[in-house]
């Protein structure tokens, strides 16, 4: 198969068929977007590997800033493994193409963009290249309703591949990026190689978050370091970039995640470390 007749067969399959003006044209991520013109700070989380918790914190910096009072918005730029919607639980929404471009969702007043509010089922996988994925990036930066926002976070997908590329040049004053890694040494290893990606791209590194930084044991109350501690803040201090705070294990956070909640809104010890994160981000892009 040529690959002119594969783009046309996977833009044949593409749930934004018929929307996106470029059915997979690579020149489509050359261009600029203007839709997100009203939002003030455009914010990446991203992480050198999966299963760290990368977009559990997004979206409970999302909710943390909406509950301080800011217009927040969520694109979720994971095209091939999108959660956002999961953790929120608005997977029985959808994106509408309105007048004025794709309406998104809503999660209790966070706007939100993903792959998942388009795809006909839940399980459906998106089996695409580069350049498919990046047109839809493009479309969910550039026509997308976003409004006036005060924050946009951008969820990325694990790894330092296509998809930050693509966000960095499309979003040319993007506020900075958040790294997520977890304790060991495993994650830092690839924290750093995210830490490197995000400065060879000319973007401001805000900091690092750590999570999963040990468990308080119910019943002695003691803490179990199971991944291991203060990875990475030393990691942090070593490349010389901002240590944002740690994140408790809490079995708390899964049930509520599976469930479409934010931990953030609760009194857990991790919401409390968290909201202190939240401060610290504020006071840097004060």
């Amino acid at each position: 198969m040529t690959e002119k007749n594969e783009k046309n067969e996977i833009c044949e399959t593409c749930p934004l068929k018929g929307s996106c003006p470029d059915q997979g044209s690579e020149e489509a991520v050359t261009c600029m977007a203007d839709g997100i013109d009203g939002i003030k700070h455009k914010i990446i989380v991203a992480s050198g590997k999966g299963g760290v918790g990368k977009s559990t914190v997004s979206v409970n910096l999302a909710r943390a800033l909406q509950l301080e009072g800011y217009k927040v918005g969520i694109l979720d730029a994971d095209i091939t493994g999108p959660n956002i919607p999961k953790l929120l639980g608005i997977e029985d929404q959808g994106l509408v193409q309105g007048a004025d471009g794709i309406k998104p969702a809503d999660a209790g007043g966070i706007k939100v963009a993903s792959m998942a509010l388009v795809l006909s089922r839940q399980d459906s996988p998106v089996v695409w290249r580069g350049p498919m994925k990046m047109a839809a990036i493009k479309q969910f930066i550039q026509d997308v309703t976003w409004g006036g926002l005060d924050y946009l976070i951008i969820d990325l997908p694990p790894g330092t591949s296509d998809e930050p590329l693509s966000v960095a040049q499309l979003i040319p004053d993007l506020s900075g990026a958040i790294i997520v890694t977890t304790p060991q040494e495993v994650a830092l290893l690839d924290t750093r190689k995210a830490v490197n990606m995000v400065r060879a791209m000319k973007l401001p590194v805000i900091g690092i978050i750590e999570n999963m930084a040990g468990l308080a044991c119910p019943h002695c109350h003691q803490r179990i370091d199971i991944f291991q501690s203060g990875g990475g803040e030393r990691m942090a201090e070593e490349m010389n970039v901002r240590f944002l705070g740690s994140i408790p294990i809490d079995p708390r956070i899964c049930s509520l995640g599976d469930a479409g909640q934010t931990f953030v809104e609760g009194e857990a010890p991790a919401a409390d470390s968290f909201r202190l994160i939240v401060e610290r981000l504020e006071n840097i892009l004060r």
